[in-house]
């Protein structure tokens, strides 16, 4: 009898999702990432960036595009080989076992738990303008007023309604509101050119130059800026996998495309950003202070975001009231997407049995219902009031891109796992292993760049996460497949490294009380990343599951009533 998943019996056309609706054409997933992709940061990216390094901003977009298409070529065989819902945290359980894909599943769980609510508070604070009722401020920082905190839930609750209805209806919706993102960003790079482009703004020394502020400002953007979360939206076409009509394509064109797509409108809006900002803003204080030259002559559009500023001192307050409303409705699609997205990540685990498998339950129009309430309830908790929007979002960061780390190792290791399983998507044999090398040292520099500050905050969560593991297979011991610590137990090794070099890096340069010991400069800790990357690929591909234990994996995934 030929082992399901076997190049005899392939699972690539439908995964072994079998109550999971694919209704997710083309467009629908590609569109799904692209309006995962646009949500709040592009409104404050651009300025983010340029503020850290200046025109090289320019470079700072155009890494951060190629490290993504480099981590997403690896999920794009991956996905073709495996189109299950919620890829990220199950490929690993596959090559890995149970530690692994818990320890993945924990950390991808809880950055995009975090995202859609994070999205509703940016919607409430730009209606705060017009509803001055939703939010107030307090030591220096908008919190939501009791009022403000009921208009949260109201719209996680109505992210929740759309999904819960299908994909189909989700769908249609997403399609709808990502033409009209795009559009917006178009526009915007239209007239900032034909209204208001000074070249000079790129290269005058008087200004500070193409680099003002060195490699290291250029790469600090990438992980800080927002240019790294922007991208994050690629990882649809592996989330939703499962639920579309024709992986061999779709999921390829979802992961690189959406990225390319993105990216080259990005890099479009950073150029014509630096050549409408204002020269006397430049020659102030430098690029570094051009957002507190906005706040300082009291425009109101400046506290919902720069690219409104810029657009009112064109004289274009048509443009500006556009923005404006693109400011609720980008933050919101993404929201949208992302309550979908964090259903299927506890789906996954619950399928992976390292969690309770009622997340997996499904309802009869293909949603995981389970899952999508557990996601409303977590994300409401982070209404409560808590310091720093753009640290919740560096956290987010961070802890994400180390998610996608373990799609490289996967895909490594299934070449000598399953050499022969059935690849619609096939990496060359020469490149496989230079682009999945490239993928988790993108991964490890990316966390790096982050700074110490906030990755502290990320390994405490991981601590945390393993203690609810603990406690999990104490009580439901009947119920949790084997451990396999001793093909995980590298994963230690990988976070352990990381910690102690964000701790000994200099990362973020520019604050004195960050806790880190700055005696690793850019060169020091970009090769000790490099060296960190070898020494977990070598380690996680000597710990990989046998052929044998895979297979019985496979077997049970699909076996499984879900």
């Amino acid at each position: 009898m030929a082992v399901e998943g076997s190049p005899e019996e392939p699972l690539h056309e439908g995964g072994d999702d079998t109550k999971l609706k694919r209704e997710f054409g083309t467009i629908g997933l590609l569109f799904t990432a692209v309006g995962s992709i646009i949500g709040s940061g592009w409104l404050f990216g651009a300025l983010d960036a340029a503020q850290l390094a200046g025109p090289a901003a320019i470079i700072s977009w155009a890494l951060g595009c190629v490290m993504f298409v480099i981590i997403g070529m690896t999920y794009s065989e991956l996905g073709t080989m495996f189109p299950h819902s919620g890829g990220v945290a199950r490929y690993p359980h596959y090559s890995f076992g149970s530690f692994t894909s818990f320890s993945i599943g924990w950390v991808t769980w809880i950055a995009a738990a975090a995202v859609a609510p994070v999205e509703v508070l940016a919607v409430v604070q730009y209606s705060t303008n017009y509803v001055p009722w939703l939010q107030r401020i307090q030591e220096n920082e908008a919190v939501l007023t009791p009022a403000g905190t009921v208009v949260s839930v109201a719209l996680m609750a109505v992210f929740v309604i759309v999904n819960f209805f299908g994909v189909r209806w989700f769908a249609r919706i997403n399609n709808v509101l990502v033409w009209w993102k795009l559009a917006v960003i178009l526009v915007v790079i239209a007239v900032f050119m034909a209204l208001s482009f000074e070249p000079s703004h790129f290269t005058a020394p008087s200004l500070g130059g193409f680099a003002p502020y060195g490699s290291q400002g250029v790469f600090s953007a990438v992980a800080t800026a927002g240019i790294a979360f922007s991208f994050f939206g690629f990882r649809q076409g592996v989330e939703l996998a499962g639920e579309t009509d024709n992986p061999k394509r779709n999921v390829p064109l979802t992961l690189i495309g959406s990225v390319v797509i993105c990216g080259v409108i990005y890099i479009l809006l950073q150029v014509a950003f630096l050549g409408a900002v204002p020269t006397k803003a430049i020659r102030a204080e430098g690029w570094q202070a051009v957002g507190a030259h906005f706040s300082s002559h009291g425009d109101v559009l400046a506290t919902f975001g720069p690219l409104a500023a810029i657009a009112g001192i064109l004289g274009a307050v048509w443009l500006a009231g556009i923005l404006y409303a693109d400011a609720i409705i980008s933050p919101g699609d993404t929201g949208l997407i992302y309550a979908g997205v964090t259903a299927r990540i506890s789906y996954a685990m619950g399928r992976n049995r390292n969690a309770p498998a009622g997340l997996a339950k499904v309802n009869r129009t293909g949603v995981p219902w389970v899952s999508l309430v557990l996601a409303f309830i977590v994300g409401c908790f982070f209404f409560l009031p808590f310091p720093g929007w753009s640290k919740l979002v560096e956290f987010v960061t961070n802890s994400t891109v180390l998610s996608f780390g373990c799609g490289p190792l996967v895909l490594l290791a299934m070449r000598k796992q399953m050499p022969d399983y059935n690849r619609p998507f096939r990496l060359g044999d020469r490149w496989v292993w230079i682009i999945g090398f490239l993928a988790l040292w993108s991964t490890n520099l990316i966390v790096y760049w982050t700074g110490w500050d906030t990755n502290w905050k990320l390994f405490i969560a991981i601590l945390l996460g393993y203690v609810l593991m603990a406690v999990y297979y104490k009580v439901a011991k009947q119920q949790t497949p084997p451990l396999d610590f001793r093909h995980g137990w590298w994963l230690l090794v990988w976070y352990a490294g990381l910690a102690l070099i964000s701790y000994l890096g200099d990362y973020p340069e520019e604050k004195e009380n960050a806790g880190n010991l700055g005696l690793l400069d850019f060169n020091l800790g970009a090769a000790a990343t490099l060296v960190l990357t070898a020494i977990v690929i070598w380690l996680a591909l000597r710990c990989a599951l046998p052929t044998e234990r895979v297979r019985e994996i496979l077997q049970d995934r699909g076996s499984q009533e879900h």
